[in-house]
């Protein structure tokens, strides 16, 4: 199988949340259907199966179905990648390998998250992944959200060794923008780059080449409309879809919160039928906050419909 063009690899691919049936909490195929079609109306440049797609709360055999229902969803109309981190490098080979076989675009890895790891171990662990396929492999450094940051150092070392079309990065220690700014300079700017904090930090990582965005699914329209404005070089405007952008993003700071606006949000645009998140859950979304996140939404989408005339 061939490596996909850089430019497939590119431009705003969202990671699709998962939704659950409310009497057995299993996929709701059709639900994610729709969520599929809805991103690519919206605009997706491909999709993602990744941490907010609750791949930790999914058993392996709901993990392999989810991977082949995004690639048979996805890959017509888009860039799919799927997550393949594990606790054991054998399970993550496994992942990867199958994600191989359904015809995903690229594989995505975060380390283990049970066991601080030497850095020799942890390279090992990346190795194996890499070894094991022929399509790109995307490093997430999650320690934003789950696990501890990885050293650049690694991070450049992958890159030598297999080459910028096999290792891309989505970097996500806090903070942000300096760590990435790192991971260019270690690797002379041939790292090829995604922002991964929902597009919060879009705006100082863009000037440093990155090649993409990995937001949640609720929030594609203004970030669709985000990018675009910076790849039009209209800061004005990318100026104010990323201040109301904010008021929605920047007191989420776990993965369960993520989940809980993400979902909720999915489900007042008619895309989901319920907000259900597989427990036990760190986060509820109480009704005040639930207001100020709708206050919140309706004044982005609001500056969306207006940057959308502005472009036009």
């Amino acid at each position: 199988m061939n490596p996909p063009t850089q430019s497939k690899l590119a431009g705003v691919l969202p990671v699709f949340q998962t939704p659950f049936h409310e009497h057995d909490e299993s996929i709701d195929v059709d639900t994610l259907a729709r969520e599929i079609d809805w991103l690519y109306a919206c605009g997706a440049d491909g999709i993602v199966m990744a941490m907010v797609s609750e791949i930790l709360r999914l058993s392996t055999e709901e993990r392999r179905t989810l991977a082949e229902l995004a690639a048979r969803l996805g890959r017509e109309r888009g860039a799919v990648v799927i997550s393949v981190g594990a606790e054991s490098a054998v399970l993550a080979e496994a992942f990867a390998r199958h994600a191989q076989d359904c015809g995903a675009d690229a594989i995505m890895a975060i380390p283990p998250v049970s066991v601080a790891l030497p850095e020799d171990q942890l390279r090992l662990y990346y190795r194996r992944i890499a070894r094991c396929v022929s399509i790109p492999l995307i490093v997430q450094d999650a320690s934003g959200y789950v696990g501890r940051p990885m050293s650049i150092a690694l991070q450049a070392q992958l890159l030598d060794e297999f080459g910028p079309d096999r290792i891309l990065f989505k970097p996500e220690a806090t903070p942000i923008a300096p760590r990435l700014k790192e991971l260019r300079d270690a690797t002379v700017g041939h790292a090829k780059i995604f922002e991964g904090t929902g597009g919060l930090a879009l705006l100082d990582t863009f000037p440093l080449g990155i090649v993409g965005t990995m937001p949640g699914a609720d929030l594609i329209r203004p970030i669709v409309a985000l990018w675009r404005a910076l790849i039009a070089g209209d800061q004005n405007r990318a100026d104010r879809l990323a201040t109301s952008l904010c008021a929605v993003l920047t007191n989420l700071t776990s993965l369960d919160a993520f989940l809980a606006v993400e979902k909720h949000l999915l489900l007042s645009q008619g895309i989901f039928r319920n907000t259900l998140v597989r427990g036990p859950i760190g986060y509820v979304l109480d009704e005040d906050t639930r207001r100020e996140v709708d206050r919140h939404f309706e004044q982005l989408m609001q500056e969306t419909e207006r940057a959308a005339s502005r472009a036009n």
